[in-house]
């Protein structure tokens, strides 16, 4: 049972659209017209306000990590799977006919909080590899590979299993990423493009 209100409360929080509140608190218009349409920190950043797409970022990732947390208080056996609820929620929001976003700032918070370590190495990795290749989509595939290992390399063994379900739900949400990417035509960090 607990495990069941894990989940669901995981999901309930996950599935709160920061991005398209915020863009529409601050009359940006509805951010599924704009950009890639995506609900992500990325493509609230297309409307020109860095502000809002920092407040995503944090709320994104909060999101994820506020699950697990309250999770870890209540029912720390349930952690990982009030984690991988909240990122579902994040994916597939009910609010939103279930097309969220792609899930990387969720997911980043979620590792923080239930591995720190792991995450804070899965963060380093995403950092490392957009300044490389200053390419967002293949830092957060990078990111999202690597996460798992972190968490077995960084005794996390317990939370690896959660940790790759969710990679590979981020690989899956990539599928046009990884189209542009191997024609060569995903926009770079820093360059204009309607994608993400």
């Amino acid at each position: 049972m607990s495990w069941l209100l894990a989940a669901l409360g995981g999901y309930l929080l996950g599935a709160v659209p920061f991005g398209l509140v915020i863009t529409r608190a601050l009359g940006l218009g509805d951010l599924r017209r704009i950009g890639s349409g995506n609900i992500g920190a990325t493509n609230v950043l297309r409307t020109g306000h860095k502000g809002a797409a920092l407040a995503t970022l944090v709320l994104d990732s909060g999101k994820g990590a506020a699950a697990v947390l309250l999770a870890l208080w209540l029912a720390p056996a349930a952690a990982s799977v009030a984690g991988v609820g909240a990122f579902l929620g994040h994916l597939f929001p009910v609010w939103l006919g279930f097309r969220g976003g792609k899930g990387v700032a969720t997911y980043l918070g979620i590792l923080l909080a239930l591995a720190p370590l792991a995450g804070l190495a899965t963060c380093a990795t995403w950092l490392l590899t957009a300044l490389i290749f200053r390419i967002s989509s293949l830092a957060a595939l990078v990111a999202a590979t690597l996460a798992p290992v972190w968490m077995l390399i960084l005794g996390s063994p317990r939370e690896a299993a959660a940790a790759l379900v969710m990679a590979a739900l981020i690989w899956w949400t990539h599928r046009a990423n990884l189209a542009r990417l191997r024609a060569g035509t995903e926009p770079r960090i820093g360059n204009a493009g309607k994608r993400s």
